[in-house]
């Protein structure tokens, strides 16, 4: 069997540039283990996870190692409000085929307001649509249909953040379509919907750090599922004081 040509096909640390002694990012499990046993991606690969479990700061530090902004836009975009990002990036390593599209495009829920704002006041060759004129939500899906038609590597963190059930299935029904024409995906999510992209490969982090499980054995899908079964008993154990497991 033929494997797939990638534009990335594997996160590692920099042994010639290690990170300075005592950076933070160091001390989260899952960037550890990348920086010491690399990350190997797939055609989809999607990272899930508790809060502060270091997805975005992978994702994040990934689109930058490749050229693109860290507040989301391709490798041409200069975009910079306020630099808070780690420097992960810096002494990260991207594995590459040749041959594999070189089209990148970042996107980040929580930056793309200000990304509009700079698109607006730095104009391309054509009309952009009118980002400011939508919701969140759609403004989103805008977005992507119009950056991501051809073939690339195209990264995102957290885009349900914006999208309704409805969204999140439009959104994995056009990133579906692009990896068939040879796109690769690579998604931090909270959304079991977004999660269940078909083929792709699901890393979970948490504090033992980053491991591949199946997506009906996620803890998200399963507090999603214990949740649903019941709201009521659900919510009485947490409000209780009980913890989900």
């Amino acid at each position: 069997m033929t494997r797939p040509t990638l534009t990335v096909r594997r996160v590692r640390g920099d042994e010639g540039e290690p990170p300075s002694p005592g950076s933070w990012f160091e001390h989260v499990p899952a960037v550890a283990q990348v920086l010491r046993d690399g990350w190997p991606l797939a055609p989809v690969t999607v990272l899930v996870g508790d809060n502060g479990a270091g997805k975005s700061t992978l994702v994040e530090a990934l689109a930058r190692a490749f050229g693109m902004a860290a507040e989301g836009g391709s490798t041409g975009s200069r975009h910079v409000t306020r630099e808070t990002e780690s420097e992960l990036w810096r002494h990260l390593v991207l594995e590459r085929d040749l041959g594999a599209p070189r089209r990148a495009f970042f996107v980040r829920a929580e930056t793309m307001h200000s990304f509009y704002t700079y698109l607006e006041d730095n104009p391309g060759g054509k009309p952009e649509p009118q980002f400011h004129r939508m919701s969140h939500g759609e403004s989103i899906l805008a977005l992507v249909m119009d950056r991501m038609v051809k073939p690339g590597f195209y990264v995102f963190d957290e885009p349900e953040s914006a999208l309704s059930f409805a969204g999140c299935l439009a959104l994995l029904t056009h990133l579906s379509g692009l990896v068939a024409d040879g796109s690769q995906i690579v998604l931090a999510t909270h959304s079991p919907v977004l999660a269940a992209m078909p083929g792709a490969d699901v890393w979970e982090v948490g504090e033992w750090g980053m491991r591949r499980c199946d997506w009906e054995d996620l803890d998200l899908v399963r507090r999603w599922r214990g949740f649903l079964d019941d709201p009521g008993r659900f919510l009485r154990h947490v409000l209780g004081g009980g913890t989900v497991d």
